[in-house]
């Protein structure tokens, strides 16, 4: 069940970045599967800097945090 939870988590963020990048996205599809790249990103970071957020919503600003990172950096490469 958690990976489920994981899997939705990683798509809603996708979307919420998408939607804070301001043109930075890259449609519905892309935007969830950097979301759940985000996720894993914003996770490790946030670990390395010795953040923890917790509950639903920690991990969910997480991995929306990781997602718009990775539109940034993906942006880069769509011009």
């Amino acid at each position: 069940m958690g990976i489920i939870i994981s899997l939705l988590l990683g798509c809603l963020a996708g979307f919420c970045a998408g939607k804070l990048m301001k043109g930075g996205g890259f449609g519905i599809i892309m935007n969830c599967v950097l979301g759940l790249l985000g996720g894993a990103l914003g996770g490790w970071l946030f670990d390395l800097l010795g953040i923890s957020w917790g509950g639903l919503l920690g991990q969910l600003a997480t991995a929306i945090i990781g997602a718009a990172l990775i539109l940034w950096i993906a942006s880069f490469f769509k011009k």
